[in-house]
């Protein structure tokens, strides 16, 4: 299964790599336009593609850059002329600062308040937090962030509105910097997780085996972490490795909202500058953390489900 998983995700990596290739391609306009304006001569326009190699087929660049990846070099940014690993290094460094610091956040209060609205279903906290969920997974990101921008920087003046990061601060100042892009994303996330913690606990509420463990007394909490949770944690795991998944791939978005210095506004500058090289890269780096989770949700949920690993 793992083989065939890595097959596919190599497949998949492959495939994302021609379609950014050739949509980037297709925009109007290229990096030498982007760099020299609009007011530059055809000449000199002509001779700094020609220096970037972008007179080249698209097929003959394609191919090198391809070659050259493979071999371990992402290439060179066309605006700035530094090396893109450096670039993407340092900026995905900081994506998945902010997707842990999310995640620290959002796994334990989803899978909290997802156990306690299947244990009170039905009543008022079942319906707030159904309603709650609701309206969160209906809300684009951007509009999320701008209310959280809006209530906590603007009116309460808690925290920074943009999350700037510098080099001279220490990691509690660094952290209180991602907390509104953090709580953006924990509240997008949150949603997904607490829906399907909430119907698997329900599902395993109304089992034979757990009647009888309530016939022989046992109680709500013991009878929720000893035998409820151990048997939903197949779909739990694969729901909370997959919103691990977005919270890295997803990012963009966000990022761009708070102007967060990570991989998504590398990626956005970069697909405005027609810069290939670190469009293709920071493309490439979100298709294989979204392959590779993937694969760790299928190996984590046959771990937990027996039924799984030994299919009839």
């Amino acid at each position: 299964m793992v083989g065939q998983r890595l097959l596919f995700g190599a497949i998949t990596l492959l495939a994302v790599s021609i379609i950014i290739a050739s949509s980037v391609e297709l925009l109007p306009g290229d990096v030498a336009t982007a760099i020299l304006g609009q007011a530059a001569t055809p000449e000199t326009v002509a001779a700094l593609r020609k220096q970037l190699g972008l007179d080249l087929p698209f097929y003959q660049r394609y191919g090198e850059w391809l070659w050259n990846f493979l071999q371990g070099d992402m290439g060179i940014s066309l605006t700035n002329e530094r090396p893109v690993a450096p670039q993407v290094g340092e900026r995905f460094a900081n994506t998945l600062l902010l997707a842990a610091l999310a995640a620290a956040v959002a796994v334990p209060l989803s899978l909290a308040l997802g156990i306690l609205a299947a244990i009170y279903r039905g009543g008022w906290f079942d319906k707030l937090i159904s309603s709650s969920t609701l309206i969160a997974i209906s809300t684009p990101e951007f509009l999320v962030g701008y209310i959280v921008i809006a209530i906590f920087a603007v009116e309460l003046g808690w925290f920074p509105p943009l999350a700037t990061l510098r080099h001279d601060i220490s990691f509690l100042e660094r952290i209180y910097v991602m907390l509104l892009p953090c709580i953006t994303l924990a509240l997008v996330v949150m949603a997904h997780m607490m829906r399907l913690t909430r119907a698997a606990i329900i599902n395993l509420l109304a089992s034979p085996y757990i009647e009888m463990a309530r016939l022989k007394g046992v109680g709500t909490a013991r009878l929720i972490v000893y035998h409820a949770l151990p048997n939903a944690l197949s779909p739990i795991i694969t729901v909370i490795v997959l919103n691990l998944a977005y919270l890295i791939v997803g990012v963009v978005v966000v990022e761009v909202v708070f102007v967060y210095p990570g991989l998504g506004q590398l990626l956005v500058d970069s697909v405005s500058a027609r810069n290939l090289p670190v469009v293709q890269a920071s493309c490439l780096i979100f298709a294989g953390t979204y392959v590779s989770l993937n694969l760790l949700a299928d190996i984590f949920s046959a771990l937990a489900n027996p039924r799984l690993r030994h299919p009839r």
